[in-house]
């Protein structure tokens, strides 16, 4: 595994880290105080090629690789969680769909837009009463009579950029007598300014407050046949394609938060002093800071390691399913154990909202759970280990 960072990636890390200081640090308690959706900073984002960094440049994107993808994100995250997960969507739920999946005219009106940040895309497979058991859902894709769209009746829930998505890569039952259910379940692209279409309650989240989560709902809204991603019936497949990618973006995201935290504990290790000496020195604290440091960077390698089975997919056509489960689990638990220790190190002033360590701490909590909870990708890794369902 060659983790030689090149020229390249150096340059798109380092550029990720100046906007994140720059444009969102002062800014960010702010929005999570609110939960009031940072679009100005996501446009800012968009414009510095943050949404399509994969993306070929013929689609609107930096044409890099997952590596760079994985640093730059690692660095927006590093200082607020909610952009980077509005990035790791745009990315890795959305524009990977169209790369990997999409027609020719499909990426240039669906892809590009999100990909150049003009507009911003996101991903419907959730419903109320479907989390992990991603194929048990309601929502309908009825084909019309003259088979020229479809009839889209339903609710999705949980939609991360659901309240100012322009474009929703949507998956809904085409054909619910399909045995298994998940071979009835199609992709549809759905453009959110259409007739049939309205955004629902905005969650009332606990942490990445300023990133927006809402229900999406759809009544007698038409789709053209046009706008389905792959042949009807493989959108359980492509579902689970694209969450693959996902797990890496939130592995960064959550490797992100975890750096923060660590840092300043370590700073705030260095500068308060308790019974005449740096906290720093007492052999609790450096255990602490020790085990965190050492959990990140078995993240770390874990991610990029992830990152570069996504790349090599890219020729093989392998899919890369257990590393990104093993990435998302092991990073998404360091994070909230490292925001954890956090706190405990900062103690009183780690509780209070005049530091940001208690955000770090809210925010890490969602990479347990969302693109799969930590309970999920333990089934997934062992069944693949054991070959056994």
């Amino acid at each position: 595994m060659d983790l030689q960072l090149t020229d390249e990636h150096r340059m798109i890390r380092d550029m990720a880290r100046d906007f994140a200081q720059k444009e969102i640090a002062s800014i960010a308690a702010e929005h999570d105080e609110t939960g009031e959706f940072p679009y100005e900073t996501i446009m800012k984002m968009g414009a510095q090629g943050f949404m399509g960094i994969e993306v070929p440049e013929e689609y609107g994107g930096v044409g890099m690789d997952t590596l760079a993808y994985v640093l730059a994100l690692e660095e927006i995250s590093k200082v607020d969680g909610s952009h980077g997960v509005v990035m790791s969507v745009c990315n890795s739920l959305y524009c990977y769909g169209f790369l990997r999946y999409g027609t020719e005219e499909q990426k240039q009106k669906y892809l590009r837009p999100v990909a150049s940040g003009e507009a911003i895309g996101a991903y419907a497979l959730t419903e109320p009463q479907s989390g992990s058991d991603a194929s048990n859902m309601r929502l309908t894709a009825a084909l019309s009579p003259d088979g020229s769209h479809y009839v889209i009746n339903g609710t999705k829930s949980w939609i991360t950029s659901g309240p100012v998505a322009k474009y929703i890569l949507l998956f809904a039952q085409t054909d619910p007598d399909a045995k298994p259910r998940h071979r009835g379940v199609s992709a549809l692209i759905i453009d959110t300014g259409e007739p049939g279409f309205e955004r629902g309650k905005t969650e009332p989240k606990l942490g990445i407050r300023a990133s927006a989560t809402c229900e999406i709902h759809f009544e007698d809204y038409k789709c053209p046949v046009g706008a389905r991603l792959g042949e009807e019936g493989e959108g359980f497949k492509i579902s689970m394609a694209v969450l693959d990618a996902g797990r890496i973006g939130i592995a960064s995201q959550a490797l992100g938060i975890a750096e923060a935290a660590y840092e300043a504990s370590l700073e705030y290790a260095r500068e308060r002093e308790a019974f005449g000496k740096k906290i720093g020195q007492f052999q609790m604290i450096q255990q602490k800071l020790a085990d965190m440091k050492m959990r990140i960077e078995a993240s770390r390698l874990l991610i990029y390691k992830a990152a570069l089975a996504k790349q090599a997919s890219k020729e093989t056509h392998k899919r890369y399913t257990l590393e990104s489960c093993m990435a998302k689990t092991f990073a998404s638990e360091t994070a909230m154990w490292v925001t954890t220790q956090a706190i405990q190190i900062h103690a009183g002033m780690g509780y209070s909202k005049e530091l940001p360590i208690e955000r770090y701490f809210r925010d890490a909590k969602v990479t347990e759970i969302y693109e799969g909870t930590s309970e999920i990708q333990r089934m997934v890794i062992a069944r693949m280990e054991t070959g056994l369902r």
